[in-house]
C-alpha cells in the first residue's frame, strides 16, 4: 500500500500552536519521554545532539526516559498528538510503522479515523532549523513559564503504565461471604488495558494476563470480551487472513486461562464486515452498499457466497475454539456490515426490495448457526444497538430460539435536564436506567423464551472516561436493582470503557453502605452524604450521545483553548476543538448547556470538599481523594470551556478569569496524573492526555493571558 492511498478526507489546513515559537518545537513538546531521542531525531532530520539541546531550551530533560510501550499501548496518543503536526510520511516514520499498518488502524481500531474527524489535516513536512532572534526570546519566556509552573519539568512519580505492572491493577473487593446481590447469570466486562487493534497476534498486549482475570472473578465478573473479526481469524479469504492460525492459538489459550478462574471470553462480532473496494476484485458478486464516506462498502447478505462465507466462517471458528463462551453481534453499528447498516441509502439494488427486520434476524440466525454448530454451548447475544422501535418487534420475533437478546438498558429514555428535553441513547450513568423501549424489547424476547441482556456502564463512560471510575455509587445501584426487579438475565458491564476490576463493580456484592464503611465504619454515613451530593450533581450533566462523544469532558483540561474559531468540527471522543454547537449536540440552548456544566462542576467540587473534610486515613482513601479529585477537573474544564467559547463567540473577548480558572485546573491535574498512571488511561483512546499535553495547556492559557493584558 503506498502513502497516496491513506485517507485524507477534506484535508485542511493544519492548525497552528502559537504559545509554541515553532512547529517543530511543539513536535519536540508532545513526543518528548515518549519516542526514542534517536527516531525522533530522524523524523526532524537533525543530529540526537541538537535535538536535545532544542529540548534544553524549551526547560525539557535532555536525557527522558522513554518507555517502550507508548508505541505498543499508546500508539492512539501519538496518531492524535501529531495529527496536525506531522504529514502521513513523518507520521509512519515516528511510530515505525508501515502504510498497511496505519490504514489498518485507522479503519479497525474502535473508529480511529471517526475520532480523527474523517480527515487529515494537510500539513508540511517539519524540520528542526535554528531559531531565529525573535524565536529565542520567545523560547526563553516559554522555558521560564514551564519552569515557573513545574519545578520539576515533567517527572512523574508513577511513570506510564504503571498500573500494568501491579496485580489486578489494584484491589478488588467483595462482600465476605460472596453472595451477589443480584441473580445476574452473566457479568460481562471488558479489559481496562486491553488494546483494541489486534491483541491476539502479538502475546505482549495479552489484554486479560492471570491477575487481571483473578481480580474480575473477585469482583464477581464471569465473562470478558475482545474485538473480533472473522477475516482474519478464519482462513476463508486468504488475501486478508495472514496470522489466523497464531490469533487462534493465541485465543485457545485464553479461553483456557480464564476458564481456570470461572470465567468464560466472548467475541464481539461486527460481521460480516466492510471492506475496501479493492477486496472485491476478487469477489465481485458480494459487493454491497457503499459506506457513508466512500471508504468501505459492504458484504451483501443477499449474496449466497455472502451467506455461506459467514455461516462457515462462524462455525470454523467456534469448530477450533469449542470452549469459547459465546458471542455477541451488533448489526447496525457505527462499522459497515450489511446493506442495512450505516450506508448510503439505496445503493444496493439486491437488497432494495428487503425488510430490514427480516436482514438483520437472517444475519443473526447464520451466525447462530454457524457458532453452535461448532460450540453447542456458547452463547449467541443478538445486541439491539441502533435498531429502530419501527421494525426492532418484527426482528426479535424473527430470531432463532437459541439466541439472547441484548439491549441497552437506558435507550430511548426520555429526560429533562435544565428544563431540556432529551433521550438517551447510551453510556448514562447519571440517568439510570431501563428504558421503557428495553423493557418493551426484554418482554417480547422473554415471550418467545429468549434470555435478556442488559448493556450498562458501571464504572465509568463517556460522561468521563479518563477516571477510572465515578465515585456515584447510588446511582449505579439505583440502575441494578431496577434491572434485577425487570427480571434481566445478565449484564453486559463495559463497552471498552470502564472495565476496571474495581470501583463501583463491588456493587455486585454490597451496598453503597457497605462500600463507605470498608473506607471508615465511623465515617460512612459522611461518606455516604458526599457520594450523594455527587450523585445530584453528576444528574445535572446536560446528557446527549452528541454531547458525550464531542463535548471536552472526556479530554478535559488536554483540549486548547483558541483565540479565534478553528473551523473545525469536534470529533467522536477524539479532539473536541472550539465547537461549541456540536458540544451541546446543537439541542440544548448556548445559555442552558454552559450552565449545566458549571451547575455539574460546582455540585461535583462541593461534593470533593465535603470528602476531604473526613477525618479518614489510608491508602485507599487518598486513591479516592485522587480520583473524584481528578473527575472534577474535567468537569471544571468542560464548564471553563463551554463559558470561554460562548463569551468569545458572542463577540465579548476573551476572559482572563476563565484562562486563569482553566490554567488552574490543568495544573492541578498535572500533579494528579504524575502520582497516578490510571488517569487520562481509557483502552480505545489509549491516554486520551499526557504530562506534555497537560503542561502545554498551561503554556496556551499563559500565552492567551498575555494576549488580553
Amino acid at each position: 500500500m503506498s502513502l497516496a492511498e491513506l485517507p485524507v478526507g477534506a484535508a485542511p489546513e493544519a492548525l497552528s500552536f502559537e504559545h509554541f515559537p515553532t512547529r517543530h518545537q511543539a513536535v519536540i513538546w508532545r513526543n518528548w519521554g515518549m519516542i526514542a531521542v534517536e527516531r525522533l531525531a530522524t523524523v526532524l532530520g537533525t543530529s540526537q545532539e541538537e535535538l536535545r539541546r532544542a529540548a534544553v531550551e524549551m526547560g525539557l530533560d535532555p536525557s527522558p526516559p522513554v518507555d517502550p510501550r507508548w508505541r505498543e499501548r499508546g500508539y492512539v496518543t501519538l496518531v492524535r498528538n501529531n495529527w496536525h503536526l506531522l504529514p502521513y510520511e513523518q507520521l509512519l516514520e515516528l511510530l515505525d510503522w508501515s502504510a498497511e499498518q496505519l490504514d489498518f488502524s485507522l479503519r479497525e481500531e474502535d473508529f480511529l479515523w471517526h475520532k480523527l474527524g474523517h480527515l487529515k489535516p494537510r500539513v508540511e513536512p517539519v524540520r528542526l532549523r535554528p531559531l531565529t532572534s525573535a524565536e529565542q526570546a520567545a523560547t526563553a519566556t516559554l522555558r521560564a513559564t514551564f519552569r515557573a509552573h513545574f519545578p520539576r519539568g515533567l517527572a512523574r512519580t508513577e511513570e506510564p503504565f504503571a498500573f500494568l505492572d501491579k496485580a489486578g491493577f489494584g484491589a478488588a473487593v467483595k462482600a465476605e461471604d460472596g453472595q451477589l446481590r443480584y441473580p445476574f447469570d452473566l457479568r460481562l466486562a471488558y479489559s481496562y488495558a486491553a488494546v483494541c487493534g489486534d491483541p491476539l497476534l502479538d502475546p505482549a498486549l495479552d489484554p486479560y494476563p492471570d491477575s487481571v482475570l483473578a481480580a474480575y472473578a473477585a469482583s464477581g465478573v464471569n465473562a470478558v470480551w475482545l474485538h473480533a473479526l472473522l477475516y482474519n481469524l478464519t482462513p476463508l479469504l486468504p488475501e486478508v487472513c495472514d496470522g489466523y492460525a497464531e490469533r487462534l492459538q493465541a485465543l485457545r489459550q485464553l479461553v483456557e486461562r480464564a476458564g481456570r478462574v470461572g470465567i468464560k471470553v466472548f467475541l464481539y462480532l461486527n460481521e460480516p464486515r466492510g471492506m475496501p473496494l479493492s477486496f472485491f476484485d476478487a469477489h465481485p458478486e458480494w459487493k454491497g452498499a457503499e459506506s457513508h464516506d466512500g471508504t468501505t462498502y459492504a458484504m451483501c447478505t443477499s449474496a449466497p457466497g455472502v451467506r455461506a462465507y459467514l455461516r462457515e466462517a462462524t462455525e470454523y471458528l467456534a469448530t477450533q475454539v469449542p470452549e469459547l463462551g459465546g458471542v455477541f453481534t451488533i448489526t447496525m453499528s457505527e462499522n459497515l456490515t450489511s446493506c442495512f447498516s450505516k450506508c448510503r441509502e439505496k445503493t444496493c439494488p439486491r437488497c432494495a426490495s428487503r425488510q430490514t427486520a427480516e436482514a438483520v434476524a437472517q444475519v443473526s440466525s447464520i451466525i447462530a448457526s454457524g457458532i453452535h454448530a461448532g460450540a453447542p454451548r456458547a452463547r449467541v447475544i443478538v445486541w439491539t444497538w441502533a435498531w429502530f422501535p419501527e421494525w426492532s418487534g418484527d426482528a426479535i420475533d424473527l430470531l432463532p430460539a437459541d439466541v439472547e437478546l441484548m439491549c441497552v438498558s437506558e435507550w430511548g429514555k426520555v429526560i429533562h435536564v435544565g428544563g431540556v428535553e432529551a433521550s438517551i441513547v447510551d453510556y448514562s450513568i447519571s440517568q439510570p436506567g431501563p428504558s421503557e423501549e428495553a423493557l418493551r424489547n426484554w418482554r417480547r424476547a422473554r415471550a418467545r423464551g429468549l434470555k435478556t441482556i442488559a448493556k450498562v456502564q458501571v464504572n465509568n463512560s463517556w460522561e468521563c472516561s479518563a477516571v477510572p471510575w465515578l465515585a456515584v455509587p447510588h446511582l449505579v445501584d439505583e440502575h441494578l436493582g431496577n434491572l434485577a426487579r425487570a427480571e434481566v438475565d445478565g449484564l453486559m458491564l463495559s463497552w471498552t470503557l470502564g472495565g476496571y476490576p474495581g470501583g463501583n463493580l463491588p456493587l455486585l456484592f454490597a451496598t453503597p453502605a457497605d462500600l463507605a464503611a470498608r473506607f471508615s465504619a465511623s465515617e460512612a454515613e459522611r461518606v455516604e452524604s458526599a457520594w450523594l451530593r455527587l450523585a445530584d450533581a453528576f444528574r445535572e450533566f446536560p446528557f446527549h450521545v452528541g454531547v458525550l462523544y464531542c463535548a471536552p469532558q472526556n479530554a478535559g483540561p488536554r483540549n486548547l483553548l483558541h483565540a479565534k474559531p478553528t473551523g473545525y468540527a469536534a470529533t467522536m471522543v477524539g479532539i473536541p476543538y472550539d465547537d461549541l454547537d456540536s458540544w451541546r449536540a446543537r439541542h440544548y440552548p448556548r445559555e442552558i448547556f454552559v450552565d449545566q456544566c458549571r451547575k455539574l462542576a460546582e455540585g461535583w467540587r462541593e461534593g470533593v470538599e465535603m470528602l476531604r473534610a473526613l477525618p479518614i486515613e489510608g491508602a485507599a482513601w487518598s486513591e479516592h481523594l485522587r480520583l473524584v479529585t481528578a473527575a472534577g477537573c474535567h468537569f471544571s474544564s468542560m464548564y471553563h470551556q463551554a463559558a470561554f467559547v460562548a463569551q468569545r463567540d458572542r463577540g465579548d473577548g476573551m476572559s482572563g478569569d476563565l484562562i486563569r480558572a482553566e490554567l488552574e485546573a490543568a495544573q492541578e491535574l498535572f500533579t494528579l496524573a504524575a502520582a497516578d498512571s490510571r488517569l487520562g488511561f481509557e483502552a480505545s483512546n489509549h491516554y486520551v492526555y499526557t504530562l506534555n499535553d497537560l503542561a502545554e495547556k498551561v503554556l496556551n492559557c499563559t500565552h492567551l493571558l498575555a494576549s488580553t493584558e
